[in-house]
């Protein structure tokens, strides 16, 4: 069977230089979709010439829908049990995700969307398997590409051309930004519609460099949990659960959001910041830089990698990098500051830092790079 070029190279990427698989480890492959199969075989072929133990698991939203739709409280928790223990037992995860139809979740009732959230997506995703080495990446299958309003080859060529850029490179270039956020207590974001401040004092900075999410292409850390104030609006829309929104307005008091407002699925967002205590506070602050990633496609792993963006991101904060908020909601929300976007600015302790999508100060000059 003739296997593209472009898809061994990201497989050997994946196991090599994101999660370093050694010989004897137990590898998770997660494929979503029957679209993922080809990169799913390479990786069941070069885990096992590693020396490790694939274990891999396919299955499609169509296929769990039907048990996501009429399951029990119990059934939840029972469902999220025994893949927990599945994780447990692994030594490295990687999930490939490439459903035929990103919104067919979209229609779960409300209860059920909140005991899939809380019980298998907390406790298996958001829990246990950010203890492990782990990768997250999309497969660019006919559904991303009408996304991305692209054709399917043209989206192909993209697709590989982001996910098998030089991370090593990338790596280097985010030292400086790393070492800068460290020393920042104040951030300030500003743009149309957005004037919005608040504290990333002593909280750790994290580069994400194709390590654990493919694209990659962010430096992120968490506000202070109770310190943020002010107004955001996101330019970039997002699918989330299933459901669609575009240009949310968050207003924000003492790091919670008080009031929310959205031009279509006002009572969706509603739900999703009434799921939980910390669904409403923020747990993640983070700095876009991919530099093939440039206008959104409704997918998070690449549209929070765009170069000249940020994301603020509603509810649970990362272990690695903890402000106290706990949620079972973790929203990616992304805001473009490029000029054709409407431009915008970020400043760091009363410093320009950011200015319309490129970066002002010249230690973070290699940071518009393209990495190729």
């Amino acid at each position: 069977m003739h296997v593209d070029a472009r898809v061994t190279q990201l497989a050997q990427n994946l196991l090599g230089y994101s999660l370093k698989v050694k010989p004897g480890e137990v590898v998770y492959i997660d494929l979503v979709g029957a679209d993922t199969h080809p990169l799913g075989r390479e990786l069941v072929r070069l885990a096992t010439e590693r020396g490790a133990i694939p274990y891999w698991h396919a299955f499609d939203d169509s296929l769990s829908k039907p048990f996501f739709q009429a399951a029990s409280e119990a059934q939840h928790q029972a469902f999220a049990a025994f893949h927990k223990a599945i994780m447990e037992r692994v030594d490295a995860y990687v999930g490939v995700r490439g459903p035929a139809n990103p919104f067919e979740m979209g229609d779960l009732p409300a209860e059920q969307k909140r005991n899939r959230q809380r019980f298998y997506m907390e406790e298996v995703h958001m829990r246990t398997r950010l203890k492990k080495r782990w990768c997250v990446l999309r497969w660019p299958n006919a559904a991303m590409a009408v996304l991305a309003k692209q054709g399917q080859a043209a989206f192909e060529d993209f697709y590989f051309r982001v996910c098998n850029l030089d991370y090593a490179r990338m790596s280097r270039a985010m030292d400086p930004l790393v070492e800068l956020m460290k020393r920042t207590d104040r951030v300030r974001l500003v743009g149309p519609g957005t004037d919005i401040a608040f504290s990333i004092r002593g909280l750790p900075v994290i580069k994400c460099d194709g390590a654990v999410n493919i694209p990659d292409g962010e430096v992120f850390t968490a506000p202070v949990r109770d310190s943020m104030n002010g107004v955001i609006t996101y330019n970039t829309s997002s699918v989330y659960l299933g459901e669609p929104f575009r240009d949310l307005r968050l207003e924000v008091k003492a790091g919670k959001i008080v009031s929310a407002r959205a031009p279509e699925n006002q009572a969706a967002l509603e739900r999703i910041l009434d799921t939980d205590a910390g669904a409403r506070f923020f747990g993640e602050f983070a700095i876009g830089v991919n530099p093939f990633v440039l206008e959104p496609m409704n997918d998070t792993l690449f549209d929070e990698k765009i170069k000249g963006s940020i994301h603020l991101t509603p509810g649970n904060s990362y272990d690695d990098c903890d402000n106290g908020n706990k949620s079972s909601v973790h929203w990616d929300l992304v805001l473009i500051q490029r000029p054709e976007h409407g431009g915008g600015e970020i400043w760091f302790d009363d410093r320009l830092v950011r200015k319309d999508g490129k970066f002002v100060l010249p230690e973070l000059a290699p940071l518009d790079a393209d990495f190729a």
